[in-house]
């Protein structure tokens, strides 16, 4: 990664942690010589006036120390947008699968990293695009997921789902999640999905609540081209990216998944491998 001369610090709103924890962070960064690029809620954090949008705070850094959970990553993740800015994830939240480092292991591992003895997880995105009468009208880039759910006062949904030109069927369901192996611990693991090794090149296809139980979760190779017709009324069915961001869809709106050429860079602990995170964050039992 070459010599850190820049650090960029984004944070999770609402940690009163953080009030103590990111002025001393950005005096032992600015103590050594490094530059630090701020986000709107960690320049609040410091007390200090000057910061960046989360779109710009990227620019120049080497490294993204991101303080929060799961939710704070995904959001650095798309700020980052695909560059090779690795992403050190401190976890402030809860779970947190993504953000393995812990608040006391901060200068420690900050430590590793400027001495290039850090490891680091490649994590590939997902590309979503919406098309409406076979025209684009919206593109995203997910780490976690793609999801199509019902609005909140609708019946279930209708999803006409294909695989690479292969009709799988139409799903009625509450919704559908089409996820990375990175989001196979977020919403598809509640919604009865499995847990897939970070390195398998794999896309989960999971039903949320489907009316036939025999709907199970489909694993596809990450090669595959997804596509999938909403049949639901107008406005009755909601996409959303990374549980983040999204938008309505209307009938016959067409939902394209498919392996994106972007990756997210994560620090990891030298130690902190992914059964060892199951085991702590599911409380699996020990030898």
């Amino acid at each position: 990664m070459g010599t850190i001369k820049t650090v960029a610090i984004v944070s999770k709103p609402g940690i009163e942690r953080g009030y103590q924890l990111v002025p001393e962070l950005v005096e032992w960064l600015e103590g050594r010589g490094v530059n630090v690029r701020l986000d709107e809620q960690t320049a609040l954090y410091a007390g200090r006036t000057s910061f960046f949008s989360r779109e710009e705070v990227p620019d120049r850094a080497q490294i993204v120390v991101v303080l929060g959970g799961d939710g704070t990553l995904l959001a650095a993740a798309r700020a980052v947008g695909g560059r090779e800015i690795p992403l050190f994830p401190v976890n402030l939240g809860g779970l947190g699968f993504l953000t393995a480092i812990t608040a006391d292991e901060i200068y420690v591992e900050l430590e590793r990293a400027f001495r290039g003895e850090h490891r680091i997880g490649h994590r590939r995105m997902l590309r979503c695009e919406l098309r409406r009468g076979g025209d684009l009208v919206a593109d995203y880039e997910a780490l976690n997921d793609v999801v199509i759910t019902k609005s909140a006062l609708a019946r279930m949904i209708d999803l006409e789902t294909h695989v690479d030109h292969h009709f799988v069927c139409t799903y009625k369901a509450d919704g559908l999640i089409i996820s990375t192996p990175t989001g196979s611990t977020a919403y598809s693991l509640s919604a009865g999905g499995p847990i897939i090794f970070p390195h398998v090149a794999a896309t989960c296809i999971t039903p949320i609540c489907p009316h036939m139980l025999t709907n199970r979760p489909v694993l596809v190779p990450d090669a595959s081209v997804i596509r999938i017709f909403n049949k639901a009324e107008d406005r009755t069915a909601y996409l959303t990216i990374d549980g983040q961001v999204g938008i309505s869809l209307v009938e016959e709106d067409e939902i394209v998944c498919m392996r994106s050429e972007k990756q997210i860079h994560l620090i990891r602990p030298p130690k902190m491998r992914f059964f060892d995170v199951l085991r702590e964050k599911l409380s699996w039992g020990e030898r």
